[in-house]
Formats: structure tokens, C-alpha cells, sequence
């Protein structure tokens, strides 16, 4: 009798330990590799990449986790949808975190050169300033993430932390470093969006061009 309550107290205790487990502890195992293979060869830090995944996606039990391979949000249109959504569906996780990556290079350029993978603050507060989400408390709960699971400790393992990584696209010419860098003002452009594009602040082209607002006109040149 003593024997089989031992056994039975041994499958309760052992059950209840894995359903008690912490999906995000569960979602970091899984990708963290990934996670850091992607800081290596991008620049983008480990901790950023699963911190924006464990928020939007739930640590992988949301809707479009589980249904699209949907880590991070993105919408759009193409891939494979086993339900009707606004947001995009994917073949394997891991082809939703290279979208990651082309996604970041496309829209937040800017931050591949400011930033290393060791400023993961940076990176969470630049991603919010370029519009990946509309909360405005979005980068607050990232760094929640990176902070409450020690994330930033994965940064550490960066090939070259000190290195910054250029995202010039092809059509782009390679600027020297001591050039300096004249911009027009197009229709449309706000200083908010020219900063992001050429990794500075909003300040700091106001200094720069000694402007006292940030409206512009279009033909106007910019010094960055």
C-alpha cells in the first residue's frame, strides 16, 4: 500500500511539473540557437529576436503560431493559411524568422549600423520608433522579456559585438565614411522617417540643419 502510494504521489508530482512549465522557458530552448545564429550572421540581438517573438506570438501558442508559423506579427498577403488572416502564413518557423530578418533589413536599415547586438535596448526602442507596433508601451514589454528571462545574456555569445552591420541594398552606392551626406527632401518624407532610413535621430538633423521644427519642404537639402 505504501509502495503504491509513493508511485502514484511520484506521477503527480512529475505531471504537474510539466504542465506548470513556462511556455516562454519552453520557447527560449527551442530557438535560442536559432536566436543567436541570427545575431551572428545579421546582427540583430538574440535577445531582441526572441523577445519580440515571445511577445507576439504568445510564446508560440498563439492563433497564428500554431496555425500560420507566425512569429512575429507580420501581415500580409501569400504563403500557406490554414485560417483566414490579416497576417501572413509560413511553410516552417524557420522561414518566419528569415521574413524576420528581410523585413528588419528593408524597413529598420538604419538601426543595423547604429546599433550592436549588445544594445538591445536600442534596437527595442528603434524598432518601436519605426512603427512595428502601435502601442506605445510595445518596447517596454520587450525589454520586460529580455530582462525577466536574462535574455541579453545570449548577446554575449555575438561573433564580434563590438562590429556594426551594413544593410546597403544593391541599387545604393557604398558611401565613404568621411563624405558627408547631403539629402533632398521628397514628397511625403517626414524627419522621422529619414532618421530611421540613415540611422540618426530626429534631433540630431535638426542640430545639424539648425532647424527649429520638423517641417520640411520638398527640394529642401538635409546635411546627415
Amino acid at each position: 500500500m505504501l509502495k503504491k502510494f509513493i508511485y502514484v504521489s511520484l506521477i503527480v508530482l512529475t505531471a504537474g511539473t510539466a504542465f506548470g512549465q513556462n511556455p516562454a522557458d519552453n520557447y527560449i530552448d527551442t530557438y535560442k540557437e536559432a536566436a543567436v545564429s541570427t545575431m551572428n550572421q545579421h546582427g540583430i540581438p538574440a535577445s531582441i529576436v526572441l523577445g519580440i517573438a515571445i511577445h507576439e506570438s504568445a510564446s508560440g501558442t498563439s492563433k497564428i503560431a500554431r496555425y500560420l508559423n507566425n512569429h512575429f506579427g507580420l501581415k500580409g498577403k501569400g504563403g500557406p493559411k490554414k485560417i483566414r488572416s490579416s497576417y501572413k502564413g509560413y511553410e516552417s518557423v524557420d522561414d518566419c524568422y528569415n521574413d524576420f530578418v528581410t523585413y528588419l533589413k528593408t524597413r529598420f536599415s538604419g538601426l543595423f549600423t547604429k546599433y550592436t547586438p549588445a544594445d538591445y535596448r536600442g534596437w527595442a526602442l528603434g524598432i518601436q520608433r519605426g512603427g512595428y507596433a502601435h502601442s506605445r508601451s510595445w518596447a517596454s514589454q520587450v525589454m520586460a522579456i529580455i530582462k525577466k528571462y536574462r535574455l541579453y545574456e545570449l548577446d554575449a555569445n555575438a561573433a564580434n559585438n563590438s562590429a556594426t552591420f551594413s544593410v546597403l541594398k544593391p541599387s545604393e552606392p557604398k558611401e565613404e565614411a568621411n563624405d558627408p551626406v547631403v539629402y533632398l527632401v521628397k514628397r511625403g518624407d517626414t524627419l522621422l522617417e529619414i532618421a530611421e532610413r540613415f540611422g540618426t535621430t530626429v534631433k540630431e538633423i535638426k542640430l545639424r540643419n539648425g532647424l527649429s521644427s520638423s517641417l520640411l519642404r520638398i527640394g529642401q537639402q538635409l546635411h546627415l
